[in-house]
């Protein structure tokens, strides 16, 4: 019967005891030197340098803040396992790290592009807080600028949330970037009318209408051709920091066509033949309703004084009373250079 010897047991064990007792010192400065790791990441984390190498950008400093710590920290550890001879272990804990990266990074991809983008952007600046905006077929005015999305209000007061990602590859359309914003709309006149009459009785109102910059001046032309009218298309351009562009707008359209109707101008509306194989008679009663006098001029009533066309948003109360009950970070900053 096979006899069992505690004494070879018991030896190995008080050899690997006395092992780790001799190691113990450096296991003692190995922890001692993670521990100052850890301590210094810490304070150079805390430095106004990282501050000002990232301008400033809130996102910016949490990730160069973290980044550093960790790296100064993960220095000290592989030092540390160094000092205790645990070179096997340092390659075992990189392949691991290197691994458990791409794992992580195939899992988070759609966030972590987002995050990226917001980064990017944060340094581009390519619009700024309250911009009227078109980006990828969606209009809004520009609320805020997050790691992740990219916050507007739309015209009729919803948030949109569009991922950064989106953004960052989108083409983006500014329309407060440049302040002057051109407005045009069209009037049939008809073809038996002067046409240079009504280009000139057009050009007289939108010339007079407050809100239209006299630099580039207004301009009417004759853009199309048909049966029964021929179109005009009158364009004036618009400050908007001073003048809101939708009521110049539409005050230039009403003045234009007050204006025609008083000339006595014909804006004749689509005409359609119709043809009548039985009935001579109701063909000449047709014929006969078509002539008819021009319009008799029509102007407004003195008490009814025009809108008032002075810049104003609908949005801004809500989007003050937005921002003070959110808790995240703007990257974007109305003073920073804009791409």
């Amino acid at each position: 019967m096979p006899h069992f010897d505690f004494a070879i047991v018991a030896t190995r064990l008080l050899d690997t005891l006395y092992e780790l007792v001799g190691a113990l010192p450096m296991l003692l400065l190995a922890l001692l030197i993670v521990w100052l790791g850890w301590k210094l990441g810490g304070w150079v984390s805390r430095r106004k340098l990282i501050v000002r190498v990232v301008n400033d950008n809130p996102l910016l400093i949490d990730v160069a803040r973290t980044t550093a710590k960790w790296l100064i920290t993960a220095l000290a550890l592989l030092l540390a396992l160094e000092i205790m001879d645990a070179t096997a272990m340092v390659g075992a804990m990189l392949g691991t790290a290197g691994i458990v990266g791409v794992a992580i990074g195939f899992a988070f991809k759609d966030t972590l592009e987002n995050y990226l983008a917001g980064v990017l952007m944060s340094f581009r600046q390519p619009f700024a807080p309250r911009d009227e905006v078109v980006i990828d077929g969606e209009a809004g005015t520009v609320i805020a600028l997050t790691s992740r999305a990219t916050i507007l209000m739309t015209p009729d007061g919803n948030h949109l949330r569009l991922p950064n990602a989106r953004v960052f590859r989108s083409v983006i359309l500014n329309y407060t970037r440049n302040p002057n914003r051109r407005f045009e709309f069209d009037v049939g006149i008809g073809v038996q009318e002067d046409l240079i009459r009504a280009q000139r009785i057009g050009l007289e109102q939108l010339r007079g209408l407050t809100g239209v910059l006299r630099s580039p001046p207004p301009v009417a032309l004759i853009v199309s051709l048909a049966d029964s009218s021929v179109t005009l298309r009158f364009r004036g351009w618009v400050d908007q920091r001073e003048h809101d562009f939708w009521m110049v707008r539409s005050e230039a359209i009403r003045l234009a066509k007050v204006a025609l109707d008083d000339a006595g101008m014909d804006m004749p509306e689509p005409t359609y033949r119709v043809q009548l194989h039985d009935g001579r008679a109701a063909i000449e009663t047709a014929a006969k309703a078509q002539v008819k006098a021009k319009p008799k001029p029509r102007t407004l009533p003195p008490e009814l004084a025009p809108p008032d066309t002075r810049a104003r948003s609908e949005l801004d109360e809500q989007i003050d009373r937005d921002q003070l009950q959110s808790d995240s970070a703007n990257l974007l900053d109305a003073d920073a250079p804009r791409e």
